[in-house]
């Protein structure tokens, strides 16, 4: 069982109730969107103090991001191939390297305040990755980590990829499940070089299809209780943010 963040906190904490998760529910949103959201959301978070996590949970249109640990060598596609195949290419400042996104995969943006709950950047991503094999394990996957590194793989291979930043002592950015998305567009690029495994996704997986509406509501479900939370509130949509258009159900 994880420990409580109220073990961590300062008294002046500790006296108040844990803030509930705040859960928003977007569909498919673009990924410069999404980065210009979480931008705001940090410095809400930040000027706040108040403890709350809040999370965004969303499908991105096909694209590609690139973090820190990303380089041109971990494509396998030219890179004007990739506009050609309408793939926009993003330069982010988040942990890992190269990853593809698009429709079929859950894209799963917590914004946490790490010293409000206690946490160091490490004890936050092992929160989030027990609570993604949680998620996998009441969907009957079973998935399994590998030493020094953070994600999630199966027999088919890696399933989920955990990326996340900190600015000003808030994490950002966080983790992405492939559920349903085409393996080519997952394959256009090398997700972990130093794994030596593809990218698969959980259709490929179970070998049959799963719907988002039942692995979202499992996200919810444990991730709130992976990040020490209670309680939760959850939204169909963000002021701050035009949806595109609805996820599939």
């Amino acid at each position: 069982m994880l420990p409580s963040p109220a073990d961590h906190l300062p008294p002046s904490h500790r006296v108040a109730e844990e803030p509930a998760i705040e859960w928003y529910l977007l569909g498919l949103v673009d990924f410069a969107s999404a980065h210009a959201l979480q931008q705001r959301l940090v410095y809400e978070c930040d000027e706040r103090g108040d403890g709350r996590i809040t999370t965004l949970l969303c499908e991105h249109p096909p694209c590609v991001s690139v973090g820190r640990a990303g380089s041109h060598g971990h494509f396998r596609i030219a890179l004007r191939d990739l506009a050609a195949r309408g793939l926009p290419l993003h330069w982010v400042n988040r942990g890992g390297g190269c990853l593809a996104h698009g429709p079929g995969q859950l894209a799963l943006y917590p914004i946490v305040p790490l010293a409000w709950h206690g946490w160091s950047i490490g004890d936050y991503l092992q929160r989030l990755q027990s609570g993604l094999q949680g998620i996998l394990a009441g969907l009957q996957v079973s998935a399994s980590t590998r030493p020094a590194r953070y994600g999630l793989w199966g027999r088919t291979g890696q399933l989920a990829a955990i990326a996340a930043s900190v600015r000003h002592g808030i994490a950002w950015y966080g983790a992405y499940l492939n559920v349903s998305i085409p393996l080519e567009l997952l394959r256009s690029v090398q997700s972990d070089p130093f794994a030596g495994t593809p990218s698969s996704n959980l259709l490929a997986e179970r070998g049959r299809p799963l719907r988002m509406s039942r692995v979202r509501e499992a996200i919810v479900r444990e991730l709130t209780n992976a990040l020490g939370a209670s309680r939760y509130h959850v939204y169909s949509a963000h002021p701050l943010l035009v949806r595109q258009r609805a996820s599939r159900a």
